[in-house]
C-alpha cells in the first residue's frame, strides 16, 4: 500500500510512524502526532523537504572495551545510593568520602565493583530539585556530594560552623534526607572553606590547568551556576526559564556584564569542579588500591533538566520545544513525561557527536564501567511535543551506528566497560546490536521470565550482561515478597483496591515461581522446596536464608557481573524510588539503615558477601 505524503515526510526525518508496545502490539501514531514532531525538527509538515534519515550510520562501527580484569572473571559488586550512605563524619547525605569508604569495604569481601546513581551537576542554589535523574548537566558533578572534611580549609570550616550555628547540624540525622537543611549548611560550608583558599588559587598550577582542561563548557557551567545562586538570592529560579528575559542567552549583553563583575563567583564554582573531580578520583583510586579489579560503576541519566546549565550554555544542541518521556504501556495509560529536553539529532550530526562523546568522556574518567540509563536512547527516544500529553508524543530516532560509536570510541580510549540499561519498550533488533558492540545488556531478575510466567534458568542469562534482582526503581528482595511495592501503589492512588488484590494474588504465585527457579538450581532446602510444589505454606515475610538463596542464583548467572544493592544485603524493605509519584513517597531521600562504620560487620552485610564469594570465587 502506498505510503501517504506525510508519512513519507515523518519517516524520512527518523519519525518512526509506527512501534511494537512492551506487549508486542502493534502502534501508530495518530497524524496529528506526526505534524507536532515534525514542527519541533522544524520542518513544515504540509510543505517541508524530505530528510536524509535513512542515509545516516546505522550499524556501529566500532566495539566497547572490555578490559581482561573486568570480562576474565565473573565479577560481582555492590550498587548503593550515594546520597543514602550514613556516617559518622558526613553532614546529613552520603558523600565521596562515604563512596571511597563503601568502596574499601566491599573489596575487603571480595566485590569488583561498587555502582550509584548518576552523580551529575543539579542546582546548587536550589537542593529542592534532587532527583538525579534530572540533572542541569552531565558533564559536571554534584557539589552538595563534596566531603566538607576533606576539602581544604574544609575542618576549620566545620569547627566554626559548630561553634557558631550548632543547631543547624541538628536536622541531619533523620531516616530521610533533608535536602533544605543539607543544603543551607553544605552551600555556607563551601563558601567558608573557598574562603580559605581564594588568595592562594592563582598560584595553584593543578587548578588551573583543570580549568584550562575544563575551557568553555567549565566556564560556561560556572557562569550558569553564579547567575542561578543570584537569582535564589533575589527570590528567583534556580532555572534559566524563571530568569529575566535579558539573562536567557549566554552570548547576552546582560549576561557579559554579569560574568566580567562577578568573576570571584565564577572561580568559586570552578573550584567546586575541581574539587568534585579531585575527590572522586580519590574514590575511584582507593577502590582500585583495595584490590576492586572494576572500582566505580557510575550512571548516566537519559537527558537534562529544560532550564539547566547544559540547555542554557547550547540551546542549540537540545530541542526546546518536546520533552522525553515514554509512551502509554499496561502501567500507564496516558504514558510518562520525564521532562527531560531532547538532544537535537541534526545538531548532534552537525557536531560529529562530540557533544555527545564529551559527556561521556567526563564520566568515565574515574569509572572502571558506566551504565547508560535506558539505553534505548542511542535508538531513538519517546518525543512529547510541548502542546501534547504524554500519549500524544512518537518516537524519533537517532542514528545508532553513530550513537553508538560515539560511547564505543570513549570506552576504548578509556578502557571502560559500558551497560545498557535495557528494560521496557526496546526496538527490534536493538539488543542484538548491543551485543556486538560489547555493551552489556541488563537483566533484572523480576524480569527475567517466559511468557508463562516462569522464570529463566540461570544458564539463560547472556554472558555480555549485568544481571541484579531489583534497581532503585523496583521494590527491594524483602519488598517485593511482601508485596509491599504493589501495597505502595494502592496507598498512592495510583491503583484501586481490585488492582490491588488481583496483583497481591499474582505476586503469591510469583513466589512459589521464583523458589521454583531456585529449586532447579539445588538452592533451597527440604522444607522450601516442598512449598515451591505448593506443598507447604510460604512465610509472610523474606527471611535471610531464603534472600541468600535468591542472590546465590543471580550469582549463578552466565552473566559477566552480578550487582547486589546494598539495600538488599541488609534486608531493607523501602525502595529508593517510586516512580510516578512526587510528594506521596520519600523518593530519593531514603537513607540506610546501616552506618558505614558498622556495615563491614553486620551479620546480614557479610553473610550475603561470603555467599557471593563461594559463587563467584573469582573476585575472592
Amino acid at each position: 500500500m502506498a505510503r501517504e505524503p506525510l508519512d513519507r515526510l515523518a519517516e524520512s526525518h527518523g519519525i518512526q510512524i509506527r512501534y511494537k508496545s512492551e506487549l508486542g502490539e502493534a502502534k501508530e501514531i495518530p497524524d496529528a502526532a506526526k505534524s507536532a514532531l515534525l514542527r519541533t525538527l522544524k520542518v513544515d509538515p504540509d510543505a517541508g523537504e524530505a530528510g536524509a534519515f535513512d542515509a545516516a550510520e546505522h550499524r556501529p562501527a566500532l566495539a566497547c572495551a572490555l578490559p581482561e580484569e573486568a570480562a576474565g572473571h565473573k565479577r560481582w559488586g555492590v550498587t548503593c545510593q550515594l546520597y543514602a550512605l550514613r556516617s559518622q563524619r558526613s553532614l546529613g547525605i552520603g558523600d565521596f568520602e562515604d563512596l571511597g569508604h563503601l568502596a574499601e569495604i566491599a573489596a575487603a569481601e571480595g566485590a569488583s565493583f561498587v555502582g550509584v546513581n548518576p552523580l551529575h551537576a543539579l542546582f546548587l542554589s536550589d537542593a529542592g530539585r534532587y532527583s538525579p535523574y534530572s540533572p542541569s548537566t552531565r558533564r559536571f558533578l554534584n557539589p552538595f556530594y563534596l566531603a566538607i572534611d576533606a576539602l581544604p580549609g574544609g575542618p576549620e570550616a566545620l569547627a566554626a560552623a559548630r561553634r557558631e550555628t550548632p543547631d543547624a547540624f541538628a536536622a541531619l540525622g533523620g531516616e530521610l534526607v533533608d535536602y533544605a537543611a543539607v543544603g543551607t549548611l553544605k552551600r555556607r560550608l563551601l563558601q567558608a572553606a573557598y574562603g580559605g583558599v581564594r588568595d592562594g588559587l592563582d598560584a595553584d598550577e593543578d587548578f588551573r590547568a583543570f580549568c584550562e582542561k575544563g575551557g568553555d563548557a567549565l566556564r560556561d557551567f560556572s557562569l550558569f551556576e553564579a547567575i542561578s545562586a543570584h537569582m535564589r538570592e533575589q527570590g528567583g529560579a534556580a532555572g534559566w526559564h524563571g530568569w529575566p528575559d535579558a539573562f536567557h542567552k549566554r552570548s547576552g549583553e546582560a549576561v557579559r556584564a554579569f560574568e566580567a563583575e562577578n568573576a570571584d563567583a565564577l572561580r568559586f564554582h570552578e573550584w567546586l569542579q575541581f574539587q568534585c573531580d579531585r575527590q572522586l578520583g580519590g574514590a575511584q583510586r582507593r577502590a582500585k588500591a583495595a584490590g576492586m579489579a572494576i572500582g566505580l560503576y557510575l550512571d548516566f541519566a537519559v537527558g537534562v533538566s529544560p532550564d539547566g546549565a547544559e540547555t542554557w550554555a547550547d540551546p542549540d544542541l537540545t530541542v526546546r520545544e518536546a520533552r522525553v518521556g515514554s509512551p502509554p504501556d499496561m502501567f500507564n495509560s496516558e504514558g510518562q513525561d520525564w521532562g527531560l529536553a531532547p538532544l537535537s539529532p541534526r545538531a548532534l550530526a552537525e557536531r560529529n557527536y562530540a557533544p555527545l562523546a564529551s559527556a561521556y568522556a567526563a564520566l568515565m574518567e574515574h569509572a572502571g564501567a558506566i551504565r547508560i540509563d535506558h539505553a534505548m536512547g542511542l535508538a531513538r527516544l519517546w518525543w512529547i511535543p510541548e502542546t501534547s500529553r504524554s500519549g500524544g508524543g512518537g518516537y524519533v530516532r537517532y542514528p545508532l551506528g553513530a550513537m553508538v560509536d560515539a560511547v564505543a570510541r570513549v570506552s576504548q580510549d578509556m578502557r571502560c566497560v559500558v551497560i545498557g540499561e535495557d528494560l521496557g519498550t526496546v526496538p527490534e533488533g536493538f539488543r542484538d546490536v548491543m551485543h556486538e558492540a560489547n555493551i552489556l545488556a541488563y537483566k533484572v531478575l523480576y524480569f527475567e521470565r517466559w511468557e508463562d510466567g516462569l522464570f529463566k534458568a540461570a544458564g539463560e542469562y547472556p554472558a555480555r550482561s549485568l544481571a541484579c534482582i531489583s534497581t532503585h526503581d523496583l521494590a527491594t528482595l524483602a519488598g517485593w515478597w511482601r508485596g509491599a511495592d504493589i501495597r505502595l501503589r494502592s496507598e498512592t492512588g495510583r491503583q484501586d483496591e481490585a488492582a490491588t488484590a488481583r496483583d497481591l494474588q499474582g505476586r503469591a504465585r510469583e513466589r512459589r515461581t521464583l523458589l521454583a527457579a531456585l529449586d532447579h538450581e539445588g538452592l533451597l532446602s527440604p522444607e522450601w522446596a516442598a512449598a515451591a510444589r505448593g506443598e507447604g505454606e510460604l512465610p509472610a515475610e523474606l527471611g535471610q536464608d531464603l534472600a541468600l538463596a535468591v542472590h546465590r542464583f543471580g550469582a549463578r548467572t552466565g552473566s559477566m557481573l552480578f550487582a547486589v544493592q546494598v539495600e538488599d544485603m541488609v534486608l531493607a524493605e523501602r525502595q529508593p524510588n517510586l516512580p510516578g509519584t512526587m510528594d506521596e513517597y520519600p523518593n530519593w531521600r531514603i537513607r540506610s539503615d546501616v552506618a558505614l562504620e558498622d556495615l563491614g560487620a553486620d551479620q546480614r552485610f557479610q553473610a550475603m558477601a561470603r555467599a557471593l564469594r563461594q559463587e563467584r570465587p573469582e573476585t575472592a
